[in-house]
Order: C-alpha cells, then sequence, then structure tokens
C-alpha cells in the first residue's frame, strides 16, 4: 500500500483539517488537497460505474429476452417441446399395443389348441408323403433309364 492510500485511509477515519495532514505527514498543503480530491474523483467515479454496471445489467435481461430473435427462439423451443411430447404419447401408445400383443400371442400355448395340432400332424404327414413321392420318383427315372439302356443294346 502506498503512502497516499494510507493517507487516504486515515484521514476517512479522523476528520482533520490539510494543515493538520500535511504537518503530520510532512507534505504541503497542496499534495493534500490534490489528494483529497483525486479521492472524492475516485469514489464518484466508483459510484457512476456502479451505477451504469447495473442499468447495462437491467437493459441486457430486458433487451434479451425481449428482442424478437429471442422470442422467436423461444417460440421455436416450446414447438419442439410440444413435438416431442406429443411423438412420445404416440410412440408410448405403440409400444403399450405391441407390449399387449405379444402378451396375448405368449399367453397362448397353441401345441394344446387341437386346430393346431391337426395341422402340425398334417404338415408332418405331407412332408412324408412327399419324401417318399420324390425317392419313388427316382426309382422310377432310374427304371426308365435302364430300359433305354437294354433296349438300344439290344438294337432297337
Amino acid at each position: 500500500m502506498t503512502k497516499y492510500e494510507e493517507l487516504i485511509k486515515k484521514t476517512k477515519n479522523k476528520a482533520s483539517s490539510v494543515d493538520t495532514i500535511a504537518k503530520k505527514y510532512k507534505m504541503s498543503v497542496l499534495d493534500v488537497k490534490t489528494i483529497q480530491e483525486w479521492e472524492e474523483r475516485y469514489e464518484k467515479e466508483h459510484k457512476l460505474r456502479q451505477e451504469a454496471e447495473g442499468e447495462m445489467s437491467i437493459l441486457k435481461t430486458i433487451s434479451v429476452h425481449s428482442s424478437p430473435e429471442m422470442r422467436e427462439a423461444k417460440a421455436k423451443i416450446e414447438e419442439l417441446h410440444n413435438s416431442l411430447e406429443r411423438f412420445k404419447k404416440e410412440n408410448n401408445e405403440c409400444y403399450n399395443r405391441i407390449a399387449d400383443l405379444t402378451e396375448s400371442l405368449e399367453s397362448k400355448d397353441y401345441f394344446k389348441d387341437p386346430d393346431y395340432k391337426f395341422l402340425v400332424d398334417e404338415n408332418h404327414r405331407l412332408e412324408q408323403q412327399y419324401l417318399e413321392v420324390m425317392a419313388d420318383n427316382k426309382k422310377l427315372a432310374q427304371q426308365i433309364e435302364d430300359r433305354i439302356d437294354k433296349m438300344r443294346k439290344s438294337g432297337m
């Protein structure tokens, strides 16, 4: 802390005349008056700066929240929020429907149902029949080839 700052602090605590201060600190009266003037100017400037900062913060708050860009942005945000809520609601209904259908499918035991059991048995029977027909077809094709070969060898 400088000599002048100490002087300013001490003068705030004690109200004394310029002559007394000058004698005490071995300064000229003119220097003490200059210090006091600068102190007053500093306090005025400090007070004005604080007021200006307060007003600027108020203006920023007002202008930011009421500017056309901010109003448009807020409207867009609100619109998107509402769209998201609708989307969640619609999807929730779809998910609930899917869950209901899945539950109903899982709750049915198709193997106990006679109609389904009949269809499964019929399907097995038809598969067996198909395999037998394919085997017979191969046997018949081989027999036909053997007879054609015999006929060629015999000269026909």
